[in-house]
């Protein structure tokens, strides 16, 4: 585990001891203490699964506890917190998310109601409505597992890292105790099935760049042989300062690529090699305009099918089989090919399936795309194509990173310390499904009843 299980399995048994000790000595609260957000917040930063005292009626201590550990294990950021219907609902999930500082999804039974909201960059107010409205009107222990089922296998993120340093308010000593008993073998479990999580996943990874290395070389070394056949010399008679200037952008491209892909960890990390070819490109496409007497050209998008044809000329309308027809930035070669009524020659790549289209290739190639056609505009081009609806999903930024227009919501992903800053518009709006829980003045998903 991160923090905790880094110093030591006996160190953590020592820490599980005293916290047991502490809990027996120390004066119990009244079973009926006013609980405030600050409260319930600090608990969430420690454990995912918190119950206020004054509704341990709705959900028992073991309950609790195994939900709580079916998050855990399953590593994703979902809040969850049982509340007295009396709690205060004013701008309740927007404080209760600036409180706790986490991106993630938070989910709050409040008496016998029920309803969530979570931040965008790891599962959509649609997807939220909808999980919300398929649990409504079940008892609180059934609302809060199937919902927190459904939900694990769409929120995106990692659990914080605060969960591995301590427990959350919502276990009950008799439960702390227990678990002091069984510290060693239990830890020692959980720690062995984190870290081949995170094995497996990391393997992932590597697998997935290993594969997109291949391509990103290519690239790489169609660019390198388009400034070998150059025939463009910095002291040729004709050549001036706009020239040398093009020429020398586009040989550090050529080492920037070369040397981002070299330092390359993970499927991501493509992106910024893939840039800086488009931007040599660019600057070969600008020395030709210059020598050749031509007026420079705008800068735009390489072209669809295979960036390594160089910048687009023009948008063509393409169709793709079993697709939607859109626009897309192509090369003068591929214009004349549509134009013909001819295929374009489009870029493709191994997989287990055989050659495929880029876009049909799996999740790595949308990095590659990326640094190729950032600024949004991804989202059109890649419509209704395989890679296109695994940008898409919420969970996509936590594996292969944010940023591609519309696909990514950037900033934090799930399981980030981000305080309050958070798109309030995430926490908006009535209480869906479960009766509106009041509130009002607050903005955003936050924001605005419970």
């Amino acid at each position: 585990m991160r923090a905790a299980l880094s110093r030591g399995l006996p160190g953590l048994l020592s820490a599980l001891t005293l916290a047991a000790l502490a809990l027996l000595t120390a004066q119990a609260p009244p079973a009926q203490a006013a609980t405030d957000i600050a409260t319930v917040a600090a608990a969430l930063r420690e454990s995912p699964v918190y119950v206020d005292p004054a509704a341990s009626a709705q959900l028992s201590g073991a309950d609790a506890d195994t939900l709580a550990k079916k998050i855990e294990t399953a590593d994703k950021p979902v809040f969850v917190a049982v509340l007295p219907a009396d709690f205060p609902t004013q701008n309740l999930f927007q404080n209760l998310r600036t409180a706790t500082g986490v991106t993630g999804l938070y989910a709050v039974r409040l008496g016998d109601r029920f309803d969530a909201r979570a931040d965008s960059s790891v599962m959509s107010t649609t997807a939220v409505r909808n999980l919300v409205t398929s649990v409504q009107n079940e008892d609180t222990a059934t609302q809060l597992n199937d919902f927190t089922d459904r939900a694990l296998a769409n929120v995106g993120g990692v659990a914080p890292a605060s969960w591995d340093s301590g427990g959350g308010d919502g276990v009950s000593t008799a439960a702390l105790i227990a678990f002091g008993g069984v510290a060693v073998a239990g830890t020692a479990g959980a720690y062995a099935f984190v870290r081949r999580t995170r094995r497996r996943k990391a393997e992932e990874q590597r697998e997935a760049l290993d594969k997109l290395r291949v391509v990103v070389d290519e690239d790489i070394t169609a660019f390198g042989e388009e400034l070998d056949r150059l025939d463009f010399h910095p002291a040729e008679a004709g050549a001036d300062d706009a020239m040398r200037a093009d020429y020398e952008r586009a040989l550090d491209a050529y080492e920037q690529a070369k040397s981002s892909m070299a330092a390359a960890q993970h499927p991501e990390d493509v992106r910024a090699v893939t840039k800086a070819l488009d931007d040599g490109r660019f600057s070969l496409a600008e020395l030709a305009a210059r020598r050749e007497g031509r007026p420079v050209p705008e800068r735009r998008a390489p072209c669809f099918f295979d960036p390594r044809h160089g910048p687009s000329v023009a948008d063509a309308t393409w169709t793709p089989a079993d697709g939607a027809t859109r626009e897309v930035p192509v090369c003068a070669a591929d214009q004349a090919r549509l134009a013909d009524g001819a295929d374009p020659a489009i870029r493709e790549v191994d997989t287990a399936y055989g050659r495929r289209p880029y876009w049909d290739a799996g999740p790595a190639y949308g990095p590659w795309a990326g640094g190729y056609f950032g600024g949004g505009l991804l989202p059109g081009l890649l419509v209704g194509t395989m890679l296109g609806s695994m940008m898409a999903s919420p969970a996509y930024a936590a594996d292969y990173g944010s940023g591609y227009g519309d696909f990514g919501a950037g900033g934090y992903t799930g399981g980030d310390v981000s305080g309050a800053d958070f798109d309030s518009g995430d926490f908006s709006g009535g209480f869906d499904g479960g009766g509106d829980f009041g509130g009002g003045g607050g903005g955003g998903d936050f924001g605005g009843g419970f």
